[in-house]
């Protein structure tokens, strides 16, 4: 019974992360379009990705933790589980990743445009689909 309330709540904390993961990237999106002139716009959006960014990491730690309870719990083994620890592993770097930028941004040194964000958006959700398929269907 324990495993199940790890797992629910394993389900929990990664929906949770990735609303975050999906909305984090899409600020920059909109901070790389701000005009250098427009400070108040600028320091809106700032603000707003330093609290999401602060929100999401507990998520994203407690996803992880609850996800290797899980793992180490229930024994699971295959090539299937590895691909999606590798991906998770890169989602961890993706999250990370994501505070360095932050951080460009703050110091006012983006160097990226508003399309490169606009295709870096799209990481997690890839990575999402392809957990799900692994975890659901584990095709190999």
């Amino acid at each position: 019974m324990l495993m199940l309330w790890v797992k629910a709540f394993h389900i929990f904390f990664v929906v949770a992360w990735f609303a975050g993961l999906f909305y984090l990237p899409r600020i920059f999106v909109n901070l790389a379009m701000v005009p250098p002139e427009n400070t108040s716009e600028r320091e809106r959006l700032l603000i707003m990705s330093r609290k999401l960014y602060g929100f999401i990491t507990p998520l994203g730690i407690l996803a992880v933790a609850l996800g290797l309870w899980l793992w180490l719990g229930y024994g699971f083994a295959g090539t299937w589980l590895n691909v999606k620890i590798a991906l998770v592993t890169g989602l961890v770097g993706f999250h990370l990743y994501c505070g360095w930028l932050l951080k460009s941004f703050v110091a006012g040194k983006n160097t990226r445009s508003h399309v490169w964000y606009r295709f870096f958006n799209e990481v997690p959700v890839l990575a999402l689909l392809s957990i799900c398929i692994l975890v659901v269907v584990k095709p190999f």
